[in-house]
């Protein structure tokens, strides 16, 4: 392992708190590798790249020395995780637990070394214990703790209706620590009570309490909100090569600097450097593409990465047209409607949008009319932003 100034900086790097740091460092002076637990319900079948600021960490406890923890929440998945939610969320059936957790592991050691990541189910652990191990647990915390938690507090005092197993949610995620004896674990920032929690139940059951490492949501494309698949600023991991590097060109150059530091695994030293060589004239778009072809090839391959690069520039610095345009034909109708149908975007509603935001052309030329209605045996070459185009032939 390298000396404790180096492993808490890179293990600090990006993070947004982490409590208690003189723990911390008393645990790196053992010497040990420590056991470093984070918790992924497998909710939905994909991940983006919101979802690996937590998996690049513990990539970073990896490369230090440490033994990875990569917790599989398949009963606390069918509990559901109140998070940041002002409704109960529906519980997951056991089914689409174990089916989303199969492509979890899978894309999780595109970043992960298998050889160096213990992945552990916590149905492991709950399922022997049984409704009177769950009334034990639940004996371990107050209705009044439990609403110190701000979105409980929020929900309890707006009459939003509150489940009785919803506050079982912090306790197994805390008991989790208590079963994996973890030292460290990671979370969001929204994650805060929860982490806190194991730290309760640990000291409860004699353990040394974890310290907690907290990192930030990664804003989306846009820059502003949270990466989230329902507001579509989101960049997933098992896109197609030419999306992840197209989407990736088109943040912002503050933003790009957000990503550096969250999803690279270029070195502190070496992303500062490039830093400076901006500050000192270096264009932010060759930076910018230096990103995305590691993001790329973590994914995909170097050859990918290449092609995607090589595509991205054909299409928006000399003007080509993709050869893999969808072509359809489509009966004639308002431009918004077309859109829609031609899968270049979600609804009618984000049509009219990006109309009025001057991100749709027809054969180049930008759409402003919302009426506009191509006629009958006209083909038309539409594009939606930067990179969804079709080639659409009207009945």
């Amino acid at each position: 392992m390298t000396d404790i100034q180096s492993q808490l900086a890179l293990i600090k790097r990006g993070a947004d708190e982490l409590l208690i740091e003189a723990e911390l460092v008393e645990k790196l002076k053992s010497g040990r590798p420590l056991r470093i637990k984070a918790g992924f319900d497998p909710t939905a079948p994909d991940l983006h790249l919101g979802h690996t600021v937590l998996i690049n960490k513990l990539r970073h406890f990896q490369e230090l020395g440490h033994h990875v923890m990569f917790l599989i929440g398949d009963f606390t998945g069918m509990i559901g995780d109140p998070t940041g939610k002002n409704a109960t969320r529906p519980p997951l059936s056991r089914e689409q637990i174990l089916a989303n957790a199969e492509t979890y592991r899978e894309q999780v050691f595109k970043i992960l070394d298998p050889e160096k990541t213990e992945v552990s189910f916590n149905s492991t652990w709950f399922e022997p214990i049984g409704a009177a191990g769950m009334i034990k647990l639940a004996a371990l915390h107050t209705v009044a703790r439990m609403l110190e938690r701000d979105d409980f507090s929020k929900r309890y005092s707006s009459g939003q209706p509150i489940a009785i197993h919803e506050f079982l949610y912090p306790l197994c995620q805390g008991y989790d620590s208590v079963a994996m004896k973890a030292d460290v674990e990671l979370g969001g920032t929204d994650q805060k009570f929860n982490l806190l929690v194991g730290r309760e139940l640990q000291k409860h059951y004699g353990q040394s309490r974890q310290c907690v490492l907290m990192m930030p949501l990664l804003e989306g494309l846009d820059g502003v909100n949270k990466m989230s698949k329902s507001l579509g600023n989101y960049v997933g991991i098992a896109e197609p090569p030419k999306e992840i590097f197209g989407k990736l060109m088109s943040v912002s150059d503050e933003l790009m600097w957000r990503y550096y530091e969250l999803l690279s695994f270029r070195g502190n030293e070496e992303i500062a450097k490039l830093k400076r060589e901006v500050a000192e004239g270096r264009n932010p778009r060759d930076v910018k593409v230096s990103l995305a072809q590691e993001i790329v090839a973590r994914f995909h391959s170097q050859a990918d990465a290449e092609a995607a690069l090589a595509d991205f520039e054909a299409r928006f610095q000399k003007g080509a047209l993709p050869d893999d345009m969808p072509e359809l034909t489509l009966p004639a109708a308002p431009i918004a409607q077309v859109l829609k149908a031609a899968g270049l975007v979600a609804s009618t509603s984000e049509a009219i949008r990006m109309i009025d935001g001057g991100g749709v052309r027809a054969n180049g030329e930008r759409v402003s009319d919302k009426s506009l209605v191509p006629g009958s045996g006209e083909t038309v070459v539409l594009q939606v932003g930067k990179r969804k185009f079709a080639r659409i032939t009207f009945s």
